[in-house]
């Protein structure tokens, strides 16, 4: 089985408010690994924070179209982050073949700006990526197409299942490039309500472990109802196979 991490995007509040608190009931779960969120922002807090919580964090997510990219992996070297991952382009943005180039060549450029600090460099989906097709190819393989062979992929699994595509089947045509997933389930809302723990939801999770099984999992929740601690445990369970 694939290592498992968590998005600290999921539990922001509780970080924002206590960092080493959070990195230390994330720990108590079971994860030994996170990713996290507002690399340069967060660096500081992260730099004592894991390891005096035995926790590593081989990904990040940080802006870097259009950011301060020395600054980013300059944290990311800091907090032993190997791979960042760019998480978000508007909408607006994929809905022509000159557009979805476009965004292709800005992160070819952090590519080789990353490569000079020891840092691959990684694009994160949402549902709009896959809604839009050109000639029956969705607007995110045609990217994907366009990156240099060291960029990698993170597959969010709900958001491409949200966007009409069958994330299973996704996986594998993508194959290598492919690095990580998230991990998330619910109803397939795009304003992101209705999500729950993995296993529990519309997204066919195992078909997507089975589909990609050297990626790492990465667990998310963009909201959640109930305890976010709570929520975050049942997913880990659901990976390790404690809840089967």
């Amino acid at each position: 089985m694939s290592a498992i991490s968590v998005q600290l995007y999921s539990v922001r509040e509780a970080f924002a408010a206590d960092p080493n608190g959070t990195l230390a009931r994330l720990a108590a779960i079971g994860f030994t690994q996170v990713e996290p969120y507002g690399l340069v922002d967060n660096a500081a807090a992260l730099r004592t924070g894991l390891p005096d919580h035995g926790l590593t964090a081989p990904t990040a997510h940080a802006k870097l179209i259009g950011a301060d990219q020395d600054a980013v992996f300059t944290a990311a070297v800091a907090c032993g982050v190997g791979v960042v991952i760019d998480p978000f382009t508007p909408g607006e943005q994929w809905r022509t073949a000159a557009d979805v180039t476009a965004t292709a060549a800005a992160l070819n450029d952090a590519a080789k700006r990353g490569a000079a600090h020891g840092v691959t460099v990684g694009y994160h989906n949402h549902w709009w990526e896959l809604e839009t097709s050109f000639d029956g190819r969705s607007a995110f393989e045609v990217f994907a197409d366009q990156l240099d062979p060291q960029l990698v992929v993170e597959v969010d699994t709900y958001w491409a299942t949200a966007g009409g595509a069958d994330a299973p089947a996704l996986l594998r045509r993508l194959g290598k490039k492919v690095h990580a997933l998230h991990i998330k389930d619910g109803d397939l809302a795009t304003d992101a309500s209705g999500q729950v723990p993995a296993g529990q939801g519309r997204v066919p999770v195992a078909d997507v472990l089975a589909a990609a099984p050297e990626a790492l999992r990465v667990v998310e929740f963009d909201a959640y109802d109930g305890d976010i601690f709570d929520g975050l445990a049942a997913s880990y369970a659901y990976l390790t196979g404690a809840a089967r």
